[in-house]
């Protein structure tokens, strides 16, 4: 049994080898790290393997949007934003009608999907639809960008979220703003039954109150919330596909290493 167990190991270290050195060739003949052009690629491979696993194609999260947020998530967590013992992932898409379920919350190294539910964007952002965006105070706004989740208190909504903005002239004003995940009533099928549209907020992902302690309980602690919407100028230092995918490579190697740790010793 030990020798069959060796025999694939030894078979799968080669062909992820053979895929690093294919990886590192496309890399060095342009001069760029061509990740997302390569289906071949270390990252592309993996970004896939989650976005399967998780069946988040039939809940409706874009492809495109799941990598930047994935992105993102590695170069926070490189760069020690985040905690490293932790491996989830919360993405509000807000190119989706306010209808739709456009929060995803995904367990990265279970590959799981654990959470896919509406969340309100600010009042003057739009009605049905998210098309304005800002950084100021008192706008009644949202913000896009990437959030790093903080400490869980109790104020006028709740038991609510603190969350801190990590793109300058984007979202770095949020704890400024008191921009927090909480619950609100008007997050309903009901009054999407009633207005056509979920109800709105000062400018912060609100989620329905049934859910709001799930949500909070799930993400608290220094965890990464991707705020997006592909129609805004939008740029970002964590958007870096190099570093994500090295550090993805990392995580996906020791997981390798502790589930053959753990078939050996059986």
């Amino acid at each position: 049994m030990r020798k069959y167990i060796l025999g694939i190991t030894l078979a799968a270290t080669l062909s992820l080898a053979t895929t690093i050195i294919s990886w590192t060739s496309s890399t060095q003949k342009s001069g760029q790290p061509a990740l997302s052009a390569s289906t071949d690629s270390l990252f592309s491979n993996y970004l896939k393997g989650i976005y399967d696993s998780a069946n988040l194609a039939a809940t409706g999260l874009n492809m495109v949007v799941f990598e930047k947020a994935v992105t993102g998530f590695y170069n926070l967590r490189n760069s020690g934003k985040i905690s490293s013992e932790k491996s989830i992932l919360t993405i509000a898409d807000f190119d989706l009608s306010s209808t739709k379920k456009r929060m995803w919350i995904v367990d990265l190294d279970k590959k799981e999907l654990l959470l896919n539910t509406w969340v309100a964007h600010g009042q003057n952002t739009g009605a049905d639809k998210a098309v304005k965006f800002s950084n100021s105070n008192n706008s009644f706004q949202s913000s896009i960008g990437f959030y790093v989740t903080a400490e869980v208190y109790n104020g006028q909504h709740g038991r609510s979220l603190r969350l801190d903005g990590m793109d300058e002239g984007f979202n770095n004003n949020a704890r400024m703003r008191s921009i927090v995940v909480h619950g609100a009533d008007y997050v309903s099928q009901g009054t999407i039954n009633a207005l056509g549209r979920l109800g709105r907020s000062q400018g912060c992902p609100a989620v329905a109150p049934e859910l709001a302690n799930k949500v909070i309980n799930t993400i608290e602690g220094k965890t990464v919330l991707f705020i997006n919407s592909s129609e805004q100028k939008y740029t970002s230092k964590y958007l870096d596909e190099h570093t994500a995918a090295m550090m993805a490579n990392q995580q996906h190697q020791q997981v390798e290493d502790q589930t053959l740790d753990t078939a050996l010793s059986i």
